[in-house]
Formats: C-alpha cells, sequence, structure tokens
C-alpha cells in the first residue's frame, strides 16, 4: 500500500490529459445541488495564437472591470503588459493588432487577450459591447498602457 501512495503522483503525472482534466475539474463536487460549471475558455495562447507569457515574479494582483463600448467606437491602439481575459455578454468587439490581425467575438464568447502587443477594439453592429475583463497581473503595474501604432514598412 505505500508503494501505491508513493507511485500516485507519478501515475497522475504521466496519465492522458483527458484524465487530469476530469480529476482537476469536477465543478466543485456541487452537480447533486443543480450547479452547473460551464467552462469558457481555456488555453496556454492568447487570440493571435502566441503563447501567454509567464507570469510576473511581483507581488500578484487581480482585477475584475466591466467595460462598455458604445456602437461604433474603436478604442484607442493601447497594448496591456498582463496576462488578461474577457467574457463578452452583449454586442460584437473586433479585435485587430497592429499587424492587421483580427478576431471577432460575440455575446456569449469569452477570448484570451494579446499581452504586450498594440491592438485596438470596435464595438460592431448595431448593440453597445459589453464585457467584463479579468486581469492576473502584478501590483503596481497597470492593465493597459495608451501607444500609437507604430507605421508598417510595405
Amino acid at each position: 500500500m505505500k508503494h501505491l501512495l508513493m507511485a500516485l503522483p507519478l501515475l497522475i503525472s504521466s496519465s492522458p490529459l483527458w484524465i487530469q482534466s476530469a480529476q482537476s475539474h469536477d465543478g466543485h463536487s456541487a452537480e447533486s445541488l443543480g450547479v452547473n460549471v460551464t467552462e469558457l475558455k481555456k488555453s496556454y495562447a492568447m487570440w493571435n495564437g502566441s503563447p501567454l507569457p509567464n507570469y510576473p515574479d511581483g507581488q500578484p494582483e487581480i482585477t475584475i472591470l466591466r467595460i462598455k463600448i458604445p456602437k461604433g467606437v474603436r478604442l484607442p491602439w493601447h497594448y496591456h503588459p498582463v496576462i488578461n481575459a474577457a467574457v463578452v455578454l452583449q454586442g460584437a468587439l473586433e479585435l485587430e493588432t497592429v499587424h492587421g490581425n483580427k478576431k471577432i467575438y460575440k455575446k456569449g464568447e469569452a477570448l484570451i487577450e494579446v499581452v504586450n502587443t498594440i491592438h485596438s477594439g470596435k464595438a460592431l453592429g448595431e448593440e453597445d459591447v459589453d464585457l467584463v475583463v479579468f486581469y492576473a497581473g502584478q501590483y503596481g503595474v497597470p492593465t493597459t498602457v495608451i501607444d500609437k501604432p507604430k507605421p508598417i514598412n510595405k
């Protein structure tokens, strides 16, 4: 029995990813109470496909913002020096990097934002965009920095 307990961490760490996911995400064992857990997004990559950077070494700081963007408004060019993710509650949001990568997110969709990449967002269609953004940052580091895009040499 002792040898089995000592080997258990090795068995779990070498088990297929789907088994580890099932073990680590069980809805907090509240299914019998009618609790429904839906994973909106899980990724090691940003919406442009690049891998997320490492977390900072300093004091962690979590910031949660609700942002409303009026229909037709384009946000100024900016970047985020910290990892963040969002859920669109209403409307359609077009994201675009300074290099022309674009992606549209609609009501109910979740996104993992680009980090240290100059980009902008625009509220598309006839509805305002309403979203909640979760920043996993570092104390003293801003969540957003306004920037002007650099001209692209063609």
